[in-house]
């Protein structure tokens, strides 16, 4: 049996379940995994091309040891495709508390379909019913003039300063889509999707843990966020790649707390690290009926 802290910050090479059924139980605080989707995709190591049934086993197989090495208070996030995402959710129903399905609104490509597929699911569970959570905030979406987009019902006063609570609908966060931001993995993620999933279940120290880590995304995101990681991957070119990638990664944070920043815009931020971050922001008047109500934060420092 592996020695957790002999393995927290490391990238491991080999076949995840593998390596998972030599990490101990109840270790880690956030598992996150983006599997194959079986979709034929191009991989150097792996064959992305499985029989329905041959697949959904191996998912299980793989699901079943994420669950066992998470903390009591540990959440799961697991992205894939809605055909086998339902798969997914019936064999964790079986080992852990469903909490979420979230819909990233992150596909858009025009397709022959007759309903075009324009979101990727993103399951989450928690080991049990004591999980550990954080209130999550989102900037409000504003039109390029700083403009709220939402009419809010005659409720503008109300409004909190800097954004909403995080919902179970993301679109605000997009696929990399310029090569100068991707690497050579077919299926790289944007960190600041895995921060906010962080954000939400860990606090600072914890241990998160991605069985399928390709080039690095959640390792980085991890120690971006304050927080330690477990990386495994099977092709070591790959491996390379992460230990490169996070190498060069630093914590993000604004007066002392951990903030999701990308592009120079504040993504996600706890609710309870927000008073410590307010001074930092820059302002802007809320004008409702013509006349100045409040002063409200947009998700960019102050220079």
């Amino acid at each position: 049996m592996l020695n957790i802290k002999k393995i927290e910050n490391q990238i491991l090479s080999g076949e995840c379940i593998e390596v998972m059924k030599q990490i101990p139980d109840n270790c880690v605080d956030m598992v996150f995994i983006d599997p194959p989707y079986n979709l034929k995709k191009v991989y150097s190591k792996y064959k992305d091309e499985l029989g329905d049934q041959e697949y959904i086993a191996w998912c299980n197989e793989w699901l079943s040891e994420c669950v066992r090495i998470l903390k009591p208070t540990g959440s799961i996030f697991v992205i894939n495709i809605p055909k086998w995402l339902i798969y997914h959710g019936c064999h964790l129903n079986t080992k852990a508390v469903f909490r979420h399905w979230i819909a990233w609104d992150a596909l858009g490509s025009p397709t022959n379909s007759k309903l075009l597929p324009a979101h990727y699911g993103i399951l989450w569970y928690t080991k049990t019913q004591n999980s550990k959570t954080n209130i999550v905030r989102i900037p409000h979406e504003r039109d390029r003039k700083g403009e709220l987009l939402a009419d809010w019902g005659g409720k503008k006063s109300m409004l909190h300063p800097y954004g909403t609570v995080m919902s179970d609908i993301w679109t605000d966060i997009h696929r990399i889509r310029h090569k100068v931001r991707r690497d050579a993995h077919p299926c790289q993620l944007p960190p600041h999707l895995i921060e906010r999933m962080i954000l939400a279940t860990t606090n600072e120290g914890d241990i998160v843990l991605d069985p399928m880590v390709g080039t690095g995304t959640t390792a980085v995101a991890a120690k971006r966020m304050g927080r330690k990681y477990i990386g495994i991957e099977l092709d070591e070119k790959y491996v390379k790649i992460a230990k490169d990638n996070v190498e060069g990664s630093k914590p993000t944070m604004v007066n002392g707390k951990y903030v999701s920043i990308y592009l120079n815009k504040i993504i996600s931020v706890r609710d309870e690290d927000y008073d410590a971050i307010n001074p930092y922001l820059k302002s802007i008047e809320l004008k409702i009926n013509g006349h100045s109500t409040k002063i409200m934060k947009l998700p960019l420092l102050k220079k």
